[in-house]
């Protein structure tokens, strides 16, 4: 049954051709839209689009992660409703629940639902328990010994992947061929997924070779009812992301039934409201569960195309509360497909002959996108678009159908409409797109994931057709930073790629060997370590942190030494006992926080006659075994006030705990921290507490828990989500409840706050 409040005004908290996509739905069903973007995104199209634009601060993805500043524009602007599109926050549950607390309808699944799928070690457990065949791999997140341990236990010839636990979409994701690449392959992966996700935990898979990426569409109404929309292929891709789609998939009748089935019963574990979509690779007849997206994939347009759907108009509608039986969706209303479909991505970037991504940089000069029957172009770009290294590369979605299955038919007709696409200004993927349309094993309809990096010199060196658009005379170069004068006897650190600078590992006079690091670039959501070729002593840096560079220019100046390569070596030698200045804040912020530090906080405590927190803590578990949780957390109410004086005053928002083991048994451990605000409880704290207990109900650790007299925090953020929080806690201590030790240890008044914890 509908609800009887519609949606009436829809913040849109994401940006690009999903954001415009999005929209434009809306738009159709009478819906009030705002959209949001920071300063260094105003030019992207999808601003122009919604009927109102609320600048939010920052710059790149982190402005759009940015929980409160998203929220409080939804409400500020009057919204009563946030759709995340894809990426950034839409498998968040905090941002749903911080939605939820702001009274506005998250367009998406429920924040248990995206604990269960976003976090994708936990959607594994959840195929497990259904008996849904699985590749060995980690549980949780996984340490880099956690990860090695784990490669070694594979066996000779053993492959993984890593993967980020949160997001999708490629990023934070890297394959693994041999023990001594897994180091870097973590380090760099745990800082893409940080960026593009804000969470940087891993996990790691065993690798499977030659498989296809299988996926299946689901929708379900959060009332009992999930159907599938069958399936897609997405096994092209470079670099795990994927470039062309197909709709249907070529499935043997067995294998496409199974996979249609786990995926559906995989939905209705979790009672599935919205979208979502199954991932599977699959090898021959054999199959194997990778992990569930809880939000709208950037190739739901083929799926849309060989069904007749509008999937982001059916995500509205159950929103508003909307049955799968009165959307006309349920399984046997749904009907096989009418059609078949390919998805195009066009990118600003391109593949060099080794593999790598080189994203390009420039003004769109001219954008004329192709047309006609049966093809559909979803986009944000138009006619003077400057490129931004901070985002995702993709500038439009090129989709094509056919009546008929035949692949070579639909082949050709994307191959027309990308030939007709009129592009200047700028580099694309459209020439290496149009060389997979022609390949006879991409025609044989069931290529593996491998397919593009298995062929990529004879891809590379296909001849390209000829443009169909006319390209303007007129069109003006976007000028580049100027060339710097390199001396002789001098070398230039290059750009290999448009990007921003995200790091800088040398300054001034440093030595450094051939292949040390100089800096690192973010491209496309991606990292990437731009090293030295030649080794001597670094002359000139010429960028900084946050600046944007374009492909080819010049970084550093290095004077070349014949003696780099020792003197490199003595160098990094030195460089293992040096701090760097942001570790150094770190650390020093951690130390702000313990016992040491607050000489009058604990002074006081032992007045009274009693313990610290961190002393209970210490004492309980194992030397060196606690790991915290959120130790650098602060009192919601106070985030206004001067550093100095917050972690002198609230550090770890009064609640220290985390995972530790007592007597080789880990357990969760939680001592609440009298010295902060007499030992009440506010906003951060409660999520703290929530989340220690879920880990221990994923994981069937034992809870300890030392507690005294405290009470919630008046005024602290919104008390309605603080009750929440309660409500969430409870729940979850109930679960715990027979499953797993509960102890709680009680000293002083307990008042009736925290008796259902005890």
């Amino acid at each position: 049954m509908s609800t009887t409040r519609p949606i009436t005004k829809l913040l849109v908290a994401n940006r690009g051709e999903i954001a415009v996509r999005i929209i434009q739905t809306a738009a159709a069903r009478g819906i009030e839209t705002v959209a949001i973007a920071p300063t260094d995104d105003l030019g992207s199209g999808h601003t122009s689009r919604a009927d109102h634009l609320v600048e939010i601060a920052g710059t790149g993805p982190a402005a759009y992660l940015d929980i409160a500043q998203v929220v409080g524009a939804a409400t500020a602007q009057g919204c009563d409703a946030v759709h995340p599109g894809y990426g950034f926050l839409s498998e968040n549950p905090e941002f749903a629940e911080a939605c939820a607390a702001a009274g506005l309808v998250f367009v998406g699944p429920t924040p248990q639902t995206l604990r269960a799928f976003g976090d994708k070690t936990a959607a594994r457990r959840v195929a497990e328990e259904l008996s849904v065949p699985l590749l060995r791999g980690t549980t949780g997140p996984t340490t880099l010994q956690q990860a090695t341990d784990f490669f070694d236990s594979l066996g000779e010839d053993a492959q993984v992947m890593v993967k980020a636990i949160a997001g999708g979409g490629g990023r934070g994701m890297a394959p693994v061929a041999e023990r001594s690449g897994l180091a870097t392959a973590y380090d760099r992966c745990a800082s893409e997924a940080k960026s593009a996700f804000g969470n940087g935990d891993l996990y790691v898979e065993e690798l499977l070779g030659a498989a296809r990426h299988i996926e299946v569409q689901i929708i379900g109404d959060g009332q009992g009812a999930v159907s599938h929309l069958w399936d897609r292929d997405c096994s092209v891709q470079r670099r795990r992301q994927k470039v062309v789609e197909l709709a249907p998939a070529q499935l043997p009748v067995g294998v496409r039934a199974a996979l249609l089935e786990s995926a559906v019963r995989i939905g209705e574990s979790l009672d599935y409201r919205g979208l979502g979509t199954v991932e599977f690779l699959v090898e021959g007849d054999r199959f194997a569960f990778l992990e569930v997206n809880p939000r709208i994939q950037v190739e739901h347009t083929v799926t849309e195309e060989i069904l007749g759907l509008d999937l982001v108009e059916q995500q509205l509608r159950i929103a508003d509360g909307a049955t799968l039986a009165e959307l006309g969706l349920t399984q046997d209303e749904i009907g096989k497909p009418t059609r078949t479909a390919l998805q195009l991505r066009v990118t600003t970037d391109t593949l060099t002959a080794d593999g790598s991504v080189v994203s390009g940089s420039g003004t769109l000069t001219a954008f004329q996108p192709p047309s006609g029957p049966s093809v559909r172009v979803d986009t944000h770009a138009h006619a003077g678009m400057a490129g931004n290294p901070r985002y995702d590369s993709l500038l439009a979605k090129v989709i094509v159908s056919t009546r008929s299955d035949d692949l070579a038919e639909l082949a050709a007709r994307g191959n027309r409409a990308l030939r007709e696409f009129g592009l200047e200004g700028v580099s694309t993927n459209i020439p290496l797109i149009q060389a997979i349309l022609a390949h006879p094993e991409f025609l044989k309809g069931a290529p593996d994931t491998n397919f593009v990096e298995r062929h990529l010199a004879e891809l590379l060196d296909a001849p390209t057709p000829a443009p169909l658009a006319r390209q303007s005379s007129a069109a003006a170069a976007t000028p580049g930073a100027p060339e710097v004068l390199v001396p002789e006897g001098s070398a230039a650190v290059r750009a290999p790629m448009a990007g921003v600078v995200v790091s800088v590992d040398v300054s001034d006079g440093d030595t450094v060997a051939p292949g040390g690091t100089v800096l690192v670039l973010e491209a496309m959501k991606m990292e990437h370590v731009v090293v030295a070729d030649d080794g001597g002593s670094v002359d000139r840096v010429l960028v900084k942190v946050g600046d944007v560079v374009d492909a080819h220019q010049v970084l550093a100046v290095i004077a070349v030494s014949d003696d780099a390569l020792h003197a490199g070596e003595a160098a990094e030698e030195l460089d293992l006992d040096r701090v760097r200045p942001d570790l150094a804040e770190l650390l020093e912020r951690k130390r702000v926080t313990t016992d040491e530090a607050r000489p009058d906080a604990v002074a006081k405590r032992r007045k009274a006659g009693r313990r610290t927190a961190r002393e209970n803590i210490a004492d309980l578990c194992d030397d060196g075994s606690f790991v915290e949780y959120g130790g650098l957390l602060l009192a919601a109410q106070r985030q206004r006030r001067s550093l100095d004086h917050l972690v002198e005053k609230t550090p770890a928002d009064g609640l220290v705990g985390g995972v530790g083991t007592v007597s080789g048994h880990h357990a969760v451990v939680m001592s609440y921290d009298y010295t902060v605000m007499a030992g009440t409880q506010g906003f951060f704290n409660h999520a703290k507490m929530r989340r220690l207990f879920e880990l221990a109900h994923k994981q069937r650790l034992p809870v300890v828990m030392f507690v005294e007299g405290g009470g919630g925090r008046p005024g602290d953020t919104d008390m309605a989500a603080i009750a929440q929080l309660d409500e969430t806690t409870f729940s979850l201590v109930a679960q715990l409840s027979g499953k797993v030790p509960l102890v709680a240890i009680a000293a002083g008044r307990t008042f009736a706050g925290n008796a259902a914890l005890a």
